[in-house]
């Protein structure tokens, strides 16, 4: 029998249950885990030198040739027979052969919980979802019900360990993250944040958290024998939360977690003092997920629509919206506004898009069809109203979170929009990747607005390695840059510039490999970087070198989600001055999502989203027709 051993790390400290630390999971046969139903690879460390190739070739889209060469002096340094990179990697190995993933929890701590930014646009993920069809709040509380009943329903597969198995490329993978999506909060604190952890606890919460004009309220969706509600008695609680909560004047407590990292912090820290709000924000950080009821928002032209609910989704619209009707540090929340807009917004130190993703498609399904049980109209008891105590220093506080979102907001600027050129079929049938066609289709779009090509970093999973998380694709490559360099040169033919684009694709998709197989050179750098600093040693010069920060500052935040659902992911860019694109190839189109600051003057958001569109129109007439000459349109 295979066992889990025991994590040993620092980082695992940071995972809480309700009440204490505790040390993770140990000893524990793997079939009664629900990472895999497969016993699945450690995540490898890659070779050193193989890094340190791969780091200098991409360097030389993005930097001079004399900067390269000082760069490359730098790395023969670092990876000498007996240097500092050969003794960092022996003792990245050492971590590698004790632990269960050498880098899940350096990865949470260092991307998530160590950083001080809000969570709000500049971490957490929203997906927005097609309009439903209903515009009444009757219509809301019965989508709203169906949709806490899909969510009960899949967590149901995760807690009796019979989720199907999911594959990528005919491995299996880590279904680790669907065990700590439910019943999991993120904590605030003053220099990094926690992770609480209740699913695995010795009482499992058996309520989620619904918050409608800023009041929270502790619905328990199970009976006394364990069952969970039905559709119709979830309608009949939701209706009792709604006649309980028509007052508007209330504070917005829940802006409080929109907030600096800090400030949210410290402000906690007040809060908490009181016991009455302390057992009123367990409550929220304790429950399975959370259902925000939002108001219908100002109506908008039929082409701002999508544009619109995003920023409804990932922010809630500011002060004087829906902002307050969330608690940004929870892992999961479903968005469900009165006038049919919906969606969700997760926290991403602990969830990623592709298990979300996963998760929204069955719901979705069971929404359609839910089940068909008719409830005894037996009396449930009332669903229970959180109450917060507001100091004058808290009632400040929220002043102030308001005040810094709505500047946040305005700053943001973000575009939806559906490409309708082609779907994801069309790069197939040329033997193409259609992620790759698209992440070209990006470069070639920036490189005409900027003349150059910039650091752009696409997320792939790691998923089929125990416990993995993500790697960084680099789409700005020496190829990429060969290929939009030909494409608007006249005197380039146009057989050139496909077979170019061809190989721009290619190497595309052979990094991707590279990427999911734990060989690529982001997260193994970010390691022997790390593995300086927890030693205590002082940090090796190729991290201190600007060719270093030139790589690492991502213009272009750029990847795919697909699911089923005819829907986009979108959140707001990594650095001041960039772009994040996501986007969701569909059979017929291709849905996107393009986001940028109004702060930086070099940035526009819709700009880019016209010249992603023409860069696709123009590499799709490069291609063969379908049934026609292969020599592709000039």
């Amino acid at each position: 029998m295979l066992w889990i051993p025991r994590l040993r790390s620092p980082a695992s400290r940071m995972l809480l249950t309700c009440n204490q630390l505790v040390l993770p999971l140990c000893q524990v046969p793997l079939h009664q885990c629900l990472y895999s139903t497969f016993p699945l690879p450690r995540q490898p460390v890659p070779p050193l030198t193989q890094t340190m190739d791969r780091y200098l070739h991409a360097l030389e889209p993005l930097v001079s040739p004399e900067e390269l060469e000082q760069t490359r002096k730098m790395v023969e340094e670092f990876s000498r027979p007996g240097g500092v990179g050969q003794a960092l990697q022996a003792k990245l190995e050492r971590r590698a052969s004790k632990m269960e993933n050498w880098l899940t929890e350096w990865w949470q701590q260092s991307q998530f919980l160590e950083s001080r930014l809000p969570l709000a646009v500049h971490s957490s993920p929203a997906v927005v979802l097609p309009k439903q069809d209903y515009n009444t709040w009757r219509g809301q509380l019965r989508f709203a019900a169906n949709l806490i009943a899909g969510m009960l329903d899949f967590k149901a597969k995760v807690d009796r360990h019979t989720l199907l198995a999911e594959y990528m490329r005919g491995r299996p993978l880590c279904l680790d993250q669907y065990n700590k999506i439910f019943s999991s909060c993120r904590v605030p604190g003053p220099k990094h944040d926690s992770v609480l952890l209740c699913s695995r606890s010795r009482r499992p919460p058996t309520h989620v958290t619904v918050v409608r004009n800023y009041q929270f309220f502790q619905l328990d969706v199970y009976n006394s024998d364990g069952t969970p509600l039905t559709v119709d008695q979830i309608e009949l609680q939701l209706l009792q939360i709604r006649n309980n909560s028509w007052k508007t004047d209330k504070e917005p407590l829940g802006i409080l977690t929109s907030d600096h990292r800090r400030t949210w912090g410290q402000a906690y820290t007040t809060l908490m003092k009181d016991k009455l709000n302390r057992d009123s924000v367990r409550a929220i950080q304790r429950s399975i997920f959370t259902v925000c009821l939002d108001a219908s928002v100002l109506k908008m032209a039929e082409g701002k629509y999508s544009s619109g609910m995003a920023a409804q989704m990932l922010h809630g619209g500011g002060s004087y919206s829906n902002s307050g009707n969330r608690w940004f540090d929870k892992t999961l929340q479903f968005i469900v506004g009165e006038d049919g807009s919906c969606g969700l917004i997760y926290e991403a130190a602990t969830a990623e898009g592709p298990p979300v993703a996963t998760i929204l498609d069955h719901v979705l399904e069971y929404c359609k069809s839910p089940d068909s049980v008719r409830s005894p109209m037996t009396r449930l008891p009332m669903p229970k109203k959180l109450y917060f105590y507001i100091t004058p220093e808290i009632k400040r506080d929220i002043e102030h979170a308001k005040q810094n979102l709505d500047i946040l907001i305005n700053d943001l600027d973000i575009i939806c929009f559906t490409y309708r050129g082609f779907g994801k079929d069309l790069p197939k049938k040329n033997g193409l990747s259609t992620d790759s066609f698209l992440q070209m289709g990006l470069q070639l779009a920036y490189y005409r607005m900027y003349g150059c090509l910039n650091a752009t970093c696409e997320t792939a999973s790691l998923r089929m390695f125990h416990l993995g998380r993500t790697e960084t694709i680099r789409s700005a490559s020496q190829e990429a840059l060969e290929m939009v360099q030909a494409i608007d040169d006249p005197s380039r033919q146009a057989e050139e510039k496909l077979a170019l684009m061809q190989k721009a694709v290619h190497a595309h998709s052979a990094y991707t490999d590279q990427a999911l197989q734990g060989q690529a050179i982001d997260r193994h750098l970010l390691g022997l970087k790390l593995q300086a600093i927890e030693e205590g040693s002082r940090v090796p010069e190729i991290f201190m070198d600007t060719s270093y920060a030139v790589a690492n500052h991502w213009m272009i935040s750029a990847g795919q989600v697909a699911a089923r659902t005819d829907c986009v992911m979108c959140y707001g860019p990594l650095v001041p001055d960039g772009y994040a694109v996501c986007y969701n190839p569909r059979p017929e189109h291709v849905n996107f999502s393009v986001s940028a600051f109004n702060c930086c003057d070099e940035t526009n958001a819709a700009k880019l989203a016209r010249g992603l569109e023409k860069a696709l129109d123009d590499m799709k007439n490069l291609l063969p027709p379908p049934n026609g000459p292969s020599t592709p349109t000039p």
